[in-house]
């Protein structure tokens, strides 16, 4: 893969939930390190990326995680209705959650009713 962009780099960074090494992006992205460089210190102005140095064997680097954004609020509603996942505690089946099913059953009575 050749990254000719911050969205390819951001693509692969997000690939690695735990974050990948500055020093490995650059191989993954089929760039040298001065582009890489210049790639991941835009992601970083734009707060798309965060970086936590990291020595291994005595060599500096730095680790680097997609930013955690806050949830889109329109996601969590369906009409005025706010989604009953977001506070539960249960540990549950998607699919078989009574809370959820329950929602959603009322969701279609009101849209029926309307």
């Amino acid at each position: 893969m050749t990254a000719e962009t911050e969205d390819d780099a951001l693509e692969v960074i997000r690939s690695h939930p735990d974050g990948v090494l500055q020093s490995e992006l650059w191989k993954e992205l089929g760039v040298d390190s001065r582009k890489c460089s210049r790639l991941v210190k835009k992601l970083l102005d734009d707060g798309h990326v965060e970086r936590i140095e990291y020595r291994k064997e005595g060599i500096k680097t730095y680790v680097l995680r997609a930013a955690k954004t806050p949830a889109d609020p329109n996601l969590l509603l369906a009409g005025s209705e706010l989604i009953p996942c977001i506070a539960c505690e249960l540990e549950c089946v998607v699919e078989e959650c009574p809370l959820l099913m329950d929602w959603m059953y009322q969701l279609a009575i009101e849209e029926f009713q309307e």
